[in-house]
């Protein structure tokens, strides 16, 4: 016997939304087929591949293992509540560096480099690869996403850094 659904409620990129699912649907569902935040993709469906990758309440997670109930009350942060009026400065370094081919992974990799330049804003080739070692890629053979990493890193301004490391809600 199934649970029944319930009422879940999170915030998702800034926004306080409540879905009816079931307790045990996983969140990469939610975010795609109830909340259309279509970004965020499906490559594995069993967490080995990191292409779901999402932030919940600051931490780097893979939404395909994440049931929705354990969101509840969550902040979760997608792809697309990473740029505002302009593209994010990781989104950018990605299209300038050519970081993405087929797409599938470059939007667990965008978050999971946002994720990294929170704990490391001029992070080592070892950290890099360490921050994205959830991440795979079929594609580029990585070289290019690292390009993009430290591209990103590199142009990012002191005001950026501080929203990614939390030091502006901080203060509010």
């Amino acid at each position: 016997m199934s649970a029944a659904k319930q009422q879940v409620r999170f915030t998702v990129n800034g926004r306080e939304v409540e879905v009816s699912a079931y307790p045990m649907a996983r969140l990469l569902d939610v975010l795609r087929n109830e909340l259309a935040l279509t970004g965020t993709k499906e490559g594995c469906g069993e967490g080995e591949c990191g292409s779901c990758s999402v932030l919940m309440n600051g931490e780097l997670v893979n939404s395909c293992l994440v049931p929705v109930l354990q969101a509840d009350g969550a902040d979760v942060r997608t792809v697309e509540g990473l740029a505002s009026a302009a593209l994010h400065p990781v989104q950018k370094a990605f299209l300038e560096c050519g970081g993405a081919q087929c797409g599938i992974c470059t939007p667990g990799m965008i978050v999971a480099t946002v994720n990294l330049l929170k704990k490391h804003p001029q992070p080592t080739m070892e950290e890099i690869r360490e921050g994205l070692n959830g991440n795979l890629c079929r594609c580029t053979g990585y070289t290019r996403i690292f390009e993009a990493v430290k591209s990103a890193a590199e142009s990012m301004t002191h005001e950026e850094l501080k929203v990614l490391t939390g030091e502006e809600a901080a203060r509010r």
